[in-house]
């Protein structure tokens, strides 16, 4: 349905991991951050900009975060898997994203 792809990014927008979907519409950059786990670090919308998650990040679990590394490092993308770890983790963090467009673009 979202259609994640693996991406890079310019030096300015640093992170560890950059993932796509819905055609470049949308965004998402992830770090490394406590005890191996991975956090949402920002997420860019098609007409809304570029929300960066500062403050009270909740991280993916251990066994999301494998996961999710496992899909990065092979580059071999389940998008069943890694729909729901996206939706999970920004359910998690739903309070720190902008909810107008979490809504147009049915994250929430």
């Amino acid at each position: 349905e979202f259609d994640f792809f693996i991406t890079s990014m310019p030096d300015s927008r640093s992170a560890d991991y950059y993932i796509g979907c819905l055609d470049g519409s949308i965004f998402m950059d992830f770090d490394n951050c406590i005890n191996g786990c991975i956090c949402l670090k920002r997420i860019s919308f098609d007409g809304y900009g570029c929300c960066n998650l500062v403050d009270g990040v909740k991280p993916m679990n251990k066994t999301e975060s494998l996961a999710f590394k496992q899909i990065m490092d092979t580059r071999i993308i389940d998008q069943s898997i890694l729909t729901n770890i996206i939706k999970k983790t920004i359910a998690d963090n739903e309070n720190l994203i902008w909810q107008d467009a979490l809504l147009e673009y049915n994250l929430v």
